[in-house]
């Protein structure tokens, strides 16, 4: 099955937030942790960590992209699992 990393809420009043720049590439090996992307809000930049391991199969945000917090911005496989068992990636949509 595979994990869906959403937009977290990193302060009290975030509503939405910027991926400024990913660290991770599709195809790469992520483990709990390992930091993300760069995550511009409300108040601050600040850094987007893995709470699962996996392999990232697609970043659904590009960089300079603002979403809501809880918007699917990237899908990890599972060790288990490969780009061949998923039918498809959700779309994030764009922020207002």
């Amino acid at each position: 099955m595979t994990i869906e990393i959403t937009m977290p809420r990193l302060s009290d009043t975030m509503e939405k937030g910027t991926i400024i720049k990913w660290h991770i590439a599709e195809g790469d090996e992520v483990s709990a942790g390992d930091v993300l992307a760069d995550v511009e809000t409300d108040k601050a930049t600040m850094e987007m960590q893995s709470f699962d391991d996996g392999t990232v199969n697609s970043l659904a945000v590009d960089e300079g992209q603002a979403v809501e917090v809880g918007t699917v911005v990237a899908v990890l496989l599972e060790e288990d699992e490969s780009a061949d068992d998923v039918s498809s990636t959700p779309a994030a949509p764009a922020a207002s």
